[in-house]
């Protein structure tokens, strides 16, 4: 059991480091390790994952907080989004929804597209400044209550969302890491929070693998504190093409969830927390 948990940890401190510098925390790309690799069976998959941000992130953010980089506008902006989001979307969850067989699809429908365009090298089209401020801070607040929802409807994260949609609005990936880790951070706590109510509600145990998800948090930890040092040193482009990169894996991994899932099966190892 101890060389499983060990392993775990150093799974997560590879992944973190080479995600966190894109902004995504690498727990949808954990999640078939646990499975295939560590054994975790599919209910406790959600909640070690969501346990897994909650440990890593801060990592990261500890490190742009010495930069002075967690009081951006951009942060505020995918906060104020992303936890009335949460709530709302765990409201969602419990109230009409059973089954995201749909979301997987569509996420990969987006991410795949636009991880293939960053990772082509493209440029993003510069931001307007001045006259255009107000309607893009209201543009991105808007997407963060959207990503916020499907994270409270299909516990997940939402960096791997965030991030390579932010770039493709022209924001430069030193703005939008620092952003999309604190949001998948407070997301992940209030993700926890719904998955203990959607327990008391409708029964049944969704409890996390604890000692597993504090090795897979303490290695996560490391990794996205390496990550997040190493994210200064690395040009903006080479930045874009991981992002992208990245958004092609998860798009994979979100399809191969769809193929593999079938509605009349309750499944829910596919709730994979970014």
């Amino acid at each position: 059991m101890l060389w499983q948990w060990l392993l775990g940890a150093a799974c997560a401190f590879t992944l973190a480091l080479l995600t966190t510098p894109a902004g995504v925390s690498g727990a949808v790309l954990l999640l078939p390790v646990q499975v295939s690799i560590l054994g975790v069976p599919s209910p406790a998959v959600t909640p070690t994952n969501l346990l897994y941000n909650v440990f890593s992130t801060p990592g990261a953010l500890t490190r742009f907080a010495r930069e002075q980089r967690l009081r951006a506008p951009l942060t505020g902006l995918l906060v104020a989004g992303t936890l009335p989001g949460v709530v709302a979307g765990a409201i969602v969850r419990v109230r009409w929804l059973s089954s995201p067989h749909d979301f997987t699809l569509v996420a990969a429908g987006v991410l795949l597209p636009l991880g293939l365009w960053l990772a082509s090298g493209s440029r993003p089209a510069p931001r307007e400044q001045a006259s255009a401020t107000r309607r893009v801070r209201v543009w991105v607040w808007a997407l963060a209550v959207v990503v916020g929802v499907v994270g409270g409807i299909y516990g997940i994260g939402g960096g791997s969302l965030l991030a390579p949609i932010l770039i493709a609005l022209g924001f430069s990936v030193y703005e939008v890491a620092p952003a999309t880790l604190t949001a998948t951070f407070l997301t992940s706590i209030a993700g926890i929070a719904t998955y203990q109510v959607l327990q008391l509600s409708h029964g049944g145990a969704i409890a996390p693998e604890w000692v597993l998800g504090a090795f897979l948090g303490a290695g996560g930890f490391a990794g996205s504190y390496c990550g997040a040092r190493l994210q200064s040193r690395l040009p903006e482009r080479s930045l874009r093409r991981l992002l992208g990169c990245l958004a092609c894996l998860v798009a994979a991994r979100y399809i191969q969830t769809a193929v593999d899932e079938r509605p009349a099966k309750a499944v829910v190892a596919h709730h994979a927390t970014v």
